[in-house]
């Protein structure tokens, strides 16, 4: 599906699809939002390639994956962005990939799916003023996308925290699993925000203008913005990472202890029996020629021997603080 909106002179905004590319052609006076979503075709290919939008970057944006990127070429700048449909509570992503080409007066948005912070703009009631700085509204997309991004993140706080409390509750080994799939989320999350504040520390600690007319303040100041968020989450992401890690090994180290506790007991059960299975056997073998067989206290001798070494050996063991 392709739409787009032309901003003419008289500020005056006109909806449509493709036709509007051949108007602003002939006026490029005007200002092109052209917004593409779903595969690129071969048509559509050709009309990229017909106002000025790089083979190459082209190519990339076809691409199902590709890290996100910034490069500037004559005509344009392209931004390869990881934008998403969906983030659960648990971290669960359906990441969807956008590309943008902005050039002095025109803004190209390729998406295969229905993307919320490209409509949130479409429609909004000062895109006159956005489509009359591109730079800018290309700043503006990705900041909301990326919002979405954070309040997801900011969220998922309280589940850690749920996970935590379930962890040393009645519900370890759910916690744990659960513990688990968090931190490969979050690593994936992790290297998504580390593209994104790579990117956007060379836009803005290059200066990059993005092809704007106007590289002002305001501009200057939203994609500061923009990478500070980027970096905010990229941070966050991290920190909630290596917080499931902690559990983890944290619940591992508890249960190793727990295991140790058990194991102390059953040695210190079997230090007690061993010496007294070995008199129980060594007085079950039945030699004829065994003295104490036939004196008529052996056995009370024998009790009282037992009861002894276990006395001893239990107290030895408290003493030790081993029981």
């Amino acid at each position: 599906m392709i739409r787009s909106q032309l901003l003419s002179k008289d500020l005056t905004i006109t909806r449509g699809d493709q036709l509007l590319v051949a108007q602003w052609e002939k006026d490029k006076t005007n200002y092109l939002w052209l917004d593409i979503e779903g595969e690129l075709q071969d048509s559509e290919v050709e009309l990229l390639l017909s106002i000025g939008c790089h083979e190459l970057a082209v190519k990339d944006a076809q691409r199902k994956r590709h890290p996100p990127k910034v490069e500037e070429f004559a005509n344009d700048t392209f931004i390869l962005f990881r934008g998403l449909t969906h983030i659960s509570a648990d971290m669960s992503l359906d990441p969807q990939q956008i590309g943008f080409f902005v050039g002095t007066n025109l803004l190209v948005t390729v998406h295969r799916g229905a993307s919320l912070s490209i409509n949130q703009y479409w429609s909004n009631q000062n895109i006159a003023d956005l489509l009359a700085k591109p730079s800018l509204l290309l700043t503006k997309i990705i900041h909301y996308s990326a919002g979405r991004y954070l309040e997801a993140v900011l969220n998922f706080e309280a589940v850690l925290n749920d996970a935590e409390e379930n962890l040393l509750g009645d519900n370890p080994d759910i916690a744990m699993r659960a513990l688990v799939g968090y931190r490969s989320r979050l690593l994936n999350l992790r290297r998504v925000f580390n593209y994104h504040e790579k990117l956007f520390s060379t836009i803005v600690n290059d200066e990059l203008t993005l092809h704007s007319e106007y590289y002002d303040s305001e501009l200057q100041h939203a994609l500061r913005d923009v990478y500070d968020r980027c970096e905010r989450l990229l941070s966050l992401s991290s920190m909630y990472y290596d917080n499931c890690g902690d559990l983890i090994d944290g619940y591992i180290s508890i249960s190793s202890h727990r295991l140790n506790d058990t194991m102390r007991i059953l040695t210190v059960i079997t230090a007690i029996f061993v010496p007294l299975s070995f008199m129980v056997g060594l007085y079950g073998m039945n030699f004829d020629n065994m003295p104490e067989l036939h004196w008529k206290y052996s056995y009370f001798v024998l009790l009282g021997t037992m009861a002894s070494t276990v006395t001893g050996l239990v107290v030895f063991f408290k003493h030790k603080k081993w029981l």
